[in-house]
């Protein structure tokens, strides 16, 4: 319920259109009849709110840019794993044991109808190499990895355990 208010003089109010001698009820503080407040923003509360608006987008986009090395990441050492695999299988197949001599091995493990169908890329712009420790017609021992990513140390292109690989 409003309170009411009687003023004492017989002007007439520019808001209400009622002389000010009668009760008008009013909700809530009183305001000066000759001001209209204007309905909106003004410029600096819209200024905030862009500033935190692009704020808001900067934190999205680092966000996404740190996502996007992670994935790359991620897909950078599944493709490892997967030639890793691919050898494994090979080497597994046709009776080579670790540190034989195998001929064309990357063309036995990498083409259409063979372990991998495609040479794998490196999403984060890496070149991979093949047979880098033992040489590329080489099975490598237990835990050493066939293929590797340029980008091993300065992206961390690189497996966290190749113990039982």
């Amino acid at each position: 319920m409003g309170f009411l208010l009687f003023l004492e003089s017989p002007v007439v109010c520019a808001m209400h259109c009622l002389p000010t001698n009668q009760p008008i009820p009013h909700p809530t503080p009183l305001r000066s009849c000759r001001r209209r407040v204007a309905a909106g923003m003004t410029l600096l509360e819209m200024t905030v709110v862009i500033l935190v608006l692009l704020s808001l987008i900067s934190i999205l986009f680092f966000g996404a840019q740190a996502w996007k090395r992670g994935s790359d990441r991620a897909f950078c050492i599944i493709n490892i794993q997967n030639v890793q695999k691919g050898v494994r299988s090979y080497s597994n197949l046709y009776g080579f044991s670790p540190g034989d001599n195998a001929p064309n091995l990357q063309s036995q493990i990498i083409g259409l109808g063979r372990f991998i169908e495609t040479t794998p890329i490196c999403p984060g712009s890496g070149k991979y190499t093949f047979g880098a420790t033992y040489g590329v017609n080489t099975i490598p021992p237990v835990g050493t990895v066939y293929m590797e990513c340029s980008l091993a140390d300065s992206d961390q292109h690189v497996p966290n355990g190749t113990a039982d690989w």
